[in-house]
């Protein structure tokens, strides 16, 4: 686990050094154990490879990077790890290779002098890593399927190309600061969207797309158009039994924890009490039975959102060592500008700080890696078990009577409503003028009071909200189609991002057990009612595949909350505050300061009803007052 940054530049700038420095001191956190950078002189360009080290596997100077193939032929800076790195030793040991370190690294490089592009499939872990060809004067950069690890890049205009880990130290790396991506700020502030999409909240900064790979060509200095190296097998395999498919999902499940337990330094987990981390302790304890297992968890301080008494009960399961952590609202104060800082972009909600407190519990008892439950309700359907989608399947199926059946069987859950049920079901058989006629309504721009519209027309700003289409061919698998949407392009990409900086600003490094390739090719192949049954049971298969390795009432539950903070009652509480950051803030031409904080005085009034809003309000305000700075 680690940092990366680097470049391609067709004239070295002045202050060449000091622009390198200034950026992997950006990159300290995310790997406080060793630093280096090289200088690569070709024939039209220099290359830049710059790395921050957090030493999990192989401990020793052996790991140090950049690092080199064995010819020089090929040079390397990788951030993230590669699980099954002995494995694909011993396989590249049979084909000749020698290996001088015990480093996942240098495993990496071996495989990609042996395969290139080829060996990408092989690879059983979280990275993103750049490779310099001398030979045929390329650079490239890939992304994990999931983009688990952040990679950023900006095509320069004139002299090159940058890259980064970390969004602040590519802004050491650019010539000028860049203005801000004005469709994503309003999208953010407006509609709450942000890291969908290849957009950052900078413009001409982007996000190399999870699962895709971009080479640049340093005789002109340019990148490709990124390109889709994976992406999950959504094929039904019908044939699969429920019974055969349980199995094949819990054989995965511990394989998978088994390879996420290597680690040269002390690990433990995230535990918040619901069915995914609950299955993580659980299954570290079942496939290493004697490891010692420490947990960390958020402890809400509200009755009606604490999870501790599912906490508790997991860690006498497993005989864990347990440590916990609460937040309050001037804790929350306090760290703010850390936390904002941290994530480096606007973000939800202040859910975000429970996570932040829960990694520096972990840092302060000495565990450098964690193991994490995100992913599973993006791969087998969890949250509410988008019944939107799982009753147009049905639909298109010409399966009426079951769609509605469905409807009726999934509002009995708690959470849930046939009010709600009603709307997704009629949303899905409605004659097609009225459907349309509802995604109208449902797309009608948007204009709050305190945004200046003229401001984003200008802009070319698109009021619009956009989804993503569905295709013909997914007919009858729209709930699968809506979770390849999820995993690559869409709400896991914000969580990996939330985890991502969470961990690292307190250099821990966050594993994520259920995020494999063979995992989701899996899940997405089974049959839908295999992932949310007829009775509305979301995650149904995995409560099943985890029978005798998680407690039978962890599995039951239908109450999970997650990472809850009381957003309204803690900003209520530190409003004083917050009016007054948004008050003495400086003037964002976009928005009407006035009538923002008529709005939050309306809102901690009680004279309108509490909104996330509030939260991105003084988000933005915060982080926007450090982007002027930059």
């Amino acid at each position: 686990m680690c940092g990366i940054l680097g470049g391609v530049w067709a004239k070295q700038p002045q202050d060449f050094e000091q622009k390198i420095q200034n950026g992997l001191e950006k990159l300290q956190l995310r790997g406080p154990d060793d630093r280096g950078f090289e200088l690569f002189e070709q024939e039209h360009a220099t290359v830049l490879f710059g790395h921050t080290r957090l030493s999990i596997i192989d401990t020793s100077s052996g790991g140090h990077q950049p690092m080199h193939s064995h010819d020089g032929k090929y040079s390397i800076v990788f951030n993230g790890e590669i699980y099954n790195y002995k494995e694909l030793k011993v396989e590249l040991q049979a084909l000749g290779w020698e290996f001088k370190t015990q480093s996942d690294t240098e495993v990496l490089v071996c495989a990609w002098q042996q395969w290139q592009e080829a060996c990408l499939p092989k690879l059983n872990g979280m990275f993103a890593f750049v490779v310099l060809d001398k030979a045929a004067q390329t650079l490239t950069c890939v992304r994990d399927p999931f983009g688990i690890k952040p990679f950023f890049y900006s095509p320069t205009k004139s002299n090159g190309f940058r890259y980064a880990s970390d969004v602040n130290a590519l802004l050491e790396l650019l010539d000028d600061k860049p203005d801000l991506n004005y469709q994503r700020v309003y999208d953010y502030l407006v509609f709450g969207d942000y890291d969908t999409g290849d957009k950052s909240f900078y413009d001409n900064v982007f996000h190399l797309p999870p699962g895709h790979l971009l080479k640049v060509d340093l005789t002109t200095l340019t990148p490709s158009v990124p390109v889709q190296w994976w992406s999950a097998n959504t094929q039904e395999n019908a044939a699969l039994s429920y019974q055969d498919a349980v199995e094949k999902v819990r054989s995965q499940f511990l394989e998978d924890i088994r390879f996420q337990l290597r680690s040269d330094v002390p690990l433990g987990a995230a535990l918040s009490g619901g069915i995914d981390s609950s299955a993580v302790v659980c299954s570290m304890r079942h496939v290493e039975p004697d490891i010692e297992i420490n947990t960390f968890s958020y402890i809400a301080g509200d009755e009606r959102l604490s999870e501790e008494k599912w906490v508790d009960l997991v860690n006498n399961h497993v005989s864990a060592k347990s440590y916990k952590t609460k937040a309050t609202p001037e804790e929350l104060l306090s760290d703010l500008d850390d936390l904002i800082i941290s994530q480096g972009e606007p973000f939800g909600s202040t859910s975000i700080y429970a996570q932040y407190k829960v990694f520096k519990l972990a840092k302060e008892n000495g565990v450098t890696v964690t193991l994490d439950g995100q992913g599973a309700d993006e791969l087998f359907a969890g949250y509410n078990g988008y019944p939107y989608y799982r009753i147009q399947s049905l639909v298109e199926k010409g399966q009426l009577i079951n769609a509605a059946q469905f409807a009726l069987n999934w509002s009995q859950w708690p959470g849930r409503s046939k009010k709600e049920a009603l709307m997704c079901l009629g949303g899905n058989v409605l004659p097609e003028f009225a459907r349309a006629k509802l995604k109208a309504k449902v797309n009608l721009p948007s204009f709050p009071a305190w945004i200046d519209k003229d401001f984003f027309a200008q802009k070319d700003v698109s009021f619009v909200f956009k989804r993503l289409p569905q295709q013909v061919e997914n007919k009858g698998r729209r709930l699968i189609e809506e979770l390849e949407h999820e995993i690559q392009r869409k709400g896991l990409t914000k969580l990996l991002r939330h985890g991502d900086r969470n961990s690292m600003r307190f250099s821990v490094e966050s594993r994520v057990p259920f995020l494999t390739p063979n995992m989701a090719n899996l899940a997405l192949s089974l049959p839908e009612s295999y992932l949310v049954s007829q009775q509305g049971a979301s995650k149904h298969i995995f409560r099943d595949a985890m029978r005798g390795i998680v407690p039978d009432a962890i599995l039951d539950r239908k109450d999970k909350i997650g990472f809850a903070t009381p957003e309204e009652i803690w900003l209520k509480k530190i409003a004083p505050t917050l009016r007054t950051w948004l008050e003495d803030s400086q003037p964002i031409p976009f928005i009407d300061k006035n009538l923002l904080l008529a709005d939050f005085d309306a809102i901690m009034s009680g004279q309108k009803p509490f909104t996330w809003q509030v939260w991105r309000w003084v988000n933005f305000v915060r982080w926007f007052a450090h982007y002027t700075q930059k």
